[in-house]
């Protein structure tokens, strides 16, 4: 309670009460430029979650996959280490397998075949990824735009009515530029973190490629026993 003092006493004013606004009262002061925001979040979420899990699947140790493969090599059963890498859906195993399947050409021809299996195995882990990028671009950009189309309606109200203006009539102007500035923002921001999550696991990826890689060339070159 408020308490206004008058020369017959004190008169208690009603407290005002705060406004609470949902989620969705949020979005629909956001007008139009929310639209699209929400449906690029909703498409990255999506990437995201999706690539992070096939690398997962995939992200795996190849040593006890390599040490079978080698040694079905070394034993000269060549048949049993292609079934192994058959029987192993990981981009690992393609590449090597991609190998065995050059055995019996020259050494480069053989690292030539295992690097383009490799190289197509990334592009494969790769795909969309790069929209997360843009999402995280693009999210912004539009949480601006929305801004200044929020400012132009408040300043036309203003116009029309001559400078004669109760701060109510410019409000649904001022939340809209502030609420596409915030969500654009929000939806930037883990957008850049998650594609930078997504290129180191990539990155990581490779090496452990280069290590498979470089394994089995190193088997084709031991001495034959």
């Amino acid at each position: 309670m408020f308490w206004l003092q008058t020369p017959a006493g004190e008169i208690a004013l009603p407290t005002p009460k705060p406004v609470e606004l949902t989620l969705w009262d949020f979005i629909v002061m956001g007008g139009w430029a929310m639209v699209p925001i929400i449906l690029l979040a909703a498409i990255g979420l999506y990437i995201f979650l999706e690539r992070y899990l096939l690398i997962a699947k995939y992200d795996k140790d190849p040593s006890a996959f390599m040490e079978q493969v080698k040694s079905a090599i070394r034993q000269g059963d060549v048949r049993k280490a292609e079934a192994l890498c058959m029987a192993t859906a990981t981009p690992f195993a393609r590449m090597v397998g991609k190998g065995i399947s050059r055995l019996g050409s020259p050494l480069p021809d053989i690292a030539a075949a295992i690097q383009n299996q490799g190289n197509l195995e990334i592009l494969q882990l790769e795909k969309n990824i790069p929209y997360l990028a843009t999402i995280s671009a693009l999210s912004p950009m539009l949480g601006f735009l929305g801004t200044v189309t929020g400012l132009i309606q408040a300043f036309m109200k203003i116009a029309h009515l001559q400078g004669n203006v109760n701060p109510a009539v410019l409000a649904d102007g001022i939340y809209e530029a502030m609420i596409t500035t915030a969500a654009g923002l929000i939806v930037a921001i883990p957008m850049h973190f998650a594609y930078n999550v997504l290129v180191n696991r990539i990155q990581s990826f490779i090496l452990k490629m280069e290590a498979v890689s470089m394994g089995f060339l190193d088997v084709l070159q031991e001495p034959v026993r």
